[in-house]
């Protein structure tokens, strides 16, 4: 991650910006609307990571102002030396640049430390907070977050995460070398010329305050260009994400015309806004400039004056030390848009990791010690809406017992993937209960802690990129090289992988790039035997396989573990023949259907 820190007590002067200016009106209006102690709260937020790195915070602000005091003692030193061919005293020389030198290079010193600490502080804050949201994202209501969009949740872990840990170590410490850099600079122009001290310090604020009729202006180019360019973000994601129907449909010249006209449009606000930015920092560098001739011709006055005791030297600190001044200032006041930034970035990670939590009952892994003899899931009178009445599932019952397959059948959107769901607790019926019973009669509700007995192979590809023997020991980090190949035979997928001059540790593209749909639902497959857990769920996993493989994977799994407890989602009635039971869900219920209903049912497949 890049320092954000920088080195804001270099002594260079910068000039401020419209989105300081505004920042600080927003400030004004969060304090008279009552809303400013949200920002208060988001900020106590953040400073808790920053308690964890007090120490080195403390440092690295020690190191600040230390470089600060050397660049403001060099400085001063600086008139004495410049004043010597005047004043004659040359027997000082060997002393001044002996200090001269000594302040630089421990300035130089004292800069190149702050810089290392900063950027190893930026790495470990920015990984820890993280890692931190990371945990609390994984463990939260599955219900919950699903309100939030994938791209939604990854916007907050980067960017607001990176916001948050960058400003959480170098806010503070900034804000505090900067005054320390202010007060200790004004002090010193004031004990040397009062007159110079007081034009520095006007002129800090009057920089600031000249740029507001910029602000308006700014602000809607800068919103146009951040529309458009989300616009052109989401063409450009659409336009790959359905790369094969374009391709297919042979309407890529169609698509290539519009990612012309978009960059047409970008091109046409992108130059207004150069153009505008151009002519603003025009105007802001002739006001800094014309700050800077009153402060020079007011020094030049006292070196011309009639028997001034003004020297060269003392104009030259003087201007260095103003530039200086307005530097540090403009520090401290442009930290305003970056503590607001880090505000709203806190509140968009604080509502993610405020969401309510999964559910862990403990007492689940006393489970564990039941599960050779296999486990009996039971949903009883179970009722589940995923908005308030809008029932998925009413007033249904359900058992799948150790050493069967249990079917669910019925039309697509009617359920089946909410039933396994609720199987597996990753949601909970507002009414009834679905429980995991063991061999002597024990019973535990469905929660996060009973998931480690379930092996799952969802719907649709989930093959990831890397090798067959690391997607394989996503469930398993542990099982060796005789372990996955087993799988791989039982799943059916051996036949082919075998094939492959490196077998298990062929790699495969993103989303399995490489094999057929049959294939990658196989290496699914054996992925889940491998885990070998006493539950077994299938979500439309055998939908790509032949009949006859289908068969001899579902003989397989039985045979692996003669009290798996098996449940599939089916549209296949060669799947039905196999099951004990079969079960419809539709219309809200799910329904036993007895054997002449499931043999009528596997015939209508």
């Amino acid at each position: 991650m890049a320092n954000n820190l920088g080195d804001p007590f270099d002594g260079s002067e910068k000039q401020p910006n419209s989105s300081t200016f505004q920042s600080l009106s927003v400030l004004i209006g969060r304090w008279r609307d009552g809303t400013f102690r949200e920002i208060i709260d988001d900020w106590k937020w953040i400073f808790t990571y920053t308690k964890r790195y007090k120490g080195a915070v403390t440092y690295y602000t020690i190191l600040g102002i230390a470089s600060v005091a050397m660049g403001l003692i060099s400085t001063y030193i600086s008139r004495p030396l410049l004043n010597i061919f005047v004043t004659q005293e040359y027997e000082k020389i060997p002393w001044l640049i002996t200090w001269m030198v000594a302040t630089g290079v421990f300035g130089l010193i004292f800069r190149s430390i702050t810089n290392r600490v900063s950027a190893k502080l930026s790495i470990y804050i920015n990984n820890d907070v993280q890692a931190d949201i990371f945990d609390q994202i994984m463990d939260t209501d599955w219900m919950a977050l699903n309100q939030y969009s994938n791209g939604d949740i990854l916007n907050r872990f980067n960017s607001d995460v990176s916001t948050v840990s960058s400003n959480a170590i170098s806010w503070l410490p900034t804000i505090v070398i900067s005054l320390f850099q202010f007060a200790a600079t004004f002090i010193v122009m004031l004990r040397v010329d009062i007159g110079m001290a007081w034009i520095a310090f006007a002129s800090a604020p009057f920089m600031l305050l000249v740029s507001k009729f910029v602000v308006k202006k700014q602000r809607d180019y800068n919103r146009k260009v951040r529309e458009l360019g989300s616009k052109m973000m989401e063409f450009e994601v659409e336009t790959f994400y359905n790369f094969d129907t374009i391709k297919s449909f042979g309407i890529t010249d169609n698509y290539g015309k519009k990612l012309r006209w978009w960059q047409e449009k970008f091109k046409d606000i992108s130059l207004l806004y150069n153009l505008f930015t151009i002519k603003t920092n025009v105007y802001m560098s002739s006001v800094g400039l014309g700050v800077q001739f009153i402060a020079f011709f007011y020094c030049l006055a006292k070196l011309l004056a009639p028997g001034s005791t003004f020297y060269f030297g003392d104009m030259s600190m003087l201007l260095s030390y103003r530039s200086q001044l307005s530097g540090a200032f403009n520090s401290v006041v442009g930290l305003v848009p970056n503590f607001l930034q880090s505000s709203v970035a806190a509140h968009r990670v604080k509502e993610l990791v405020s969401l309510p939590k999964e559910v862990h009952i403990q007492e689940s892994h006393e489970m564990d010690q039941y599960a050779e003899e296999g486990f009996t899931v039971e949903m009883r009178w179970a009722q589940f809406a995923y908005v308030e009445d809008n029932r998925v599932i009413k007033d249904s019952d359900f058992i799948a017992n150790p050493g069967e397959i249990i079917a669910l059948v019925g039309p697509s959107g009617e359920g089946k993937t909410t039933m396994l769901r609720l199987i597996l607790g990753l949601i909970r019926p507002q009414e009834g209960e679905v429980v995991l019973r063991s061999a002597n009669g024990s019973e535990i509700e469905m929660n996060a802690e009973t998931r480690h007995l379930f092996s799952y192979v969802p719907q649709g590809n989930t093959v990831v990129s890397g090798t067959i023997a690391e997607n394989m020991r996503m469930v398993e980090p542990d099982a060796t090289d005789e372990e996955i190949i087993e799988a791989l035979k039982m799943a059916c997928a051996w036949d082919f992988v075998k094939e492959y001059d490196d077998t298990i540790d062929h790699l495969l593209g993103t989303r399995g790039r490489g094999l057929s749909e049959g294939q990658a639902q196989r290496i699914s497959i054996a992925r889940a035997l491998l885990r070998d857990a006493p539950l077994l769920l299938l979500d439309e996993a055998t939908s790509a396989l032949d009949v006859a493989t289908e068969r001899q994977v579902l003989r397989n799994i039985i045979r692996q573990r003669p009290n798996k407890t098996v449940i599939v989602t089916t549209h296949r009635p060669s799947v039905l023949t196999m099951c004990q039971r079969v079960y419809r869900v539709m219309q809200q219920k799910v329904v036993e259907l007895d054997e002449a209903e499931a043999e009528k049912m596997a015939i209508d497949f």
